[in-house]
């Protein structure tokens, strides 16, 4: 079945309105919701065209798939609780960079830092944050090159800059983090230290293939 974006837009406008705790103005956060909608499907675009320009080029696409996400009204409210964050428009545009997501999987590790090099380089891209977290992982092992940036939306009265999170991985970097995610989220389990440690070591495991992987693209 082929949803067009307009659909997927009311589609989840209605799922909005009936979310329960509604704590949000409705009509400012479908506005809200709107905005970085946009700004995400800009970005995913210009992602797309580096990608389409390097298949070109080099006989080569960096980009295996995206996936992108529009965090949830009810994700939004209990990151304001956690953070202290009045739960209103202003309040979370203010504060929150995260509401527009995409995750970008790359095939080599080098093509992660080609990606978000010409990326950031584009004149209407504006970094606000970045986290590598191949170079340096975090201690369960988590991999990743984070990206904050703001892209201007030019709208019919305003120009607003929107801030969107972008996460490359390669895929045995994503593949790891999916599944460490699913054990400790979707389980709701304490995971033993033991297996914490086998997990870490997993993620060194498949960080060593992506390496040896991309030797052996380089020697080909």
């Amino acid at each position: 079945m082929i949803v067009t974006k307009k659909a997927e837009f009311h589609a989840t406008k209605d799922a909005l309105a009936n979310e329960e705790d509604n704590q949000i103005n409705s009509v400012e956060f479908v506005k809200m919701f709107q905005l970085y909608t946009s700004a995400m499907r800009k970005v995913r675009t210009k992602l797309e065209i580096l990608d389409d320009e390097f298949q070109v080029k080099y006989d080569h696409n960096p980009i295996h798939h995206m996936e992108t996400r529009i965090k949830s009204e009810r994700s939004i409210l209990e990151k304001c609780k956690r953070r202290n964050i009045e739960p209103n428009v202003q309040s979370i545009q203010n504060t929150l960079t995260d509401i527009a997501g995409i995750r970008v999987i790359c095939s080599y590790v080098e093509d992660i830092y080609a990606i978000g090099e010409y990326l950031i380089k584009q004149e209407d891209v504006e970094l606000l944050r970045k986290s590598d977290y191949i170079k340096n992982p975090k201690q369960n092992g988590y991999r990743s090159l984070h990206l904050i940036v703001q892209v201007p939306l030019f709208l019919t009265e305003e120009t607003v800059k929107i801030p969107v999170e972008i996460q490359l991985r390669t895929e045995a970097m994503d593949f790891w983090a999916s599944l460490e995610h699913d054990l400790h989220y979707k389980t709701n389990k304490h995971i033993p230290s033991d297996l914490v440690i086998e997990l870490k070591e997993c993620a060194d495991t498949l960080a060593n293939l992506d390496l040896k992987m991309q030797e052996i693209k380089n020697k080909i």
